[in-house]
């Protein structure tokens, strides 16, 4: 296939501003959130500060709000395009950032309550579970745009 033809066929994306596809442009920020805040339910379970509990619910609520514009952003190009969802990563990499932002939700959920009860056991763990999730989701993200050129400009 010519390089001209291949750069045709290549699935654009939906949600854009001024050319740039929004869903990349999100992302960071959730997965920031995500990680800080399993950093900050460590430094609590390390430190007894209520401090770090507090950041912990802080990014948290931050996390889910990027995470839902981001999810937005994503669902448009997934949707609005035959292209996008035919690709191979596309199913896996929407699932498992529902299930990421599910647990997200839940667990910011978890973190409004008192610090020991909120970060331990079960906050902690949704922590966790959520950033194990992100390194899979991301690699699918990453094969999407770089090997299947979704949201790559002609």
């Amino acid at each position: 296939m010519s390089d001209v033809s291949s750069r045709a066929m290549r699935p654009a994306a939906t949600a854009e501003i001024a050319g740039h596809p929004i869903h990349p442009m999100l992302v960071p920020i959730p997965i920031t959130c995500f990680v800080g805040a399993l950093l900050t339910d460590i430094a609590y379970l390390v430190s007894a500060e209520i401090m770090w509990a507090d950041f912990s619910a802080w990014l948290l609520v931050a996390g889910v709000i990027f995470g839902l514009l981001a999810a937005v952003a994503g669902l448009i190009d997934f949707l609005s395009n035959r292209l996008v969802r035919a690709q191979a990563p596309a199913w896996p990499h929407l699932l498992g950032n529902a299930v990421a932002l599910i647990l997200a939700v839940v667990n910011a959920l978890i973190h409004t309550r008192d610090a020991w009860t909120s970060v331990w056991p079960v906050g902690l763990v949704l922590s966790a579970l959520t950033v194990l999730i992100l390194p899979v989701t991301g690699w699918l993200g990453w094969a999407l745009v770089y090997r299947h050129g979704v949201g790559v400009a002609r």
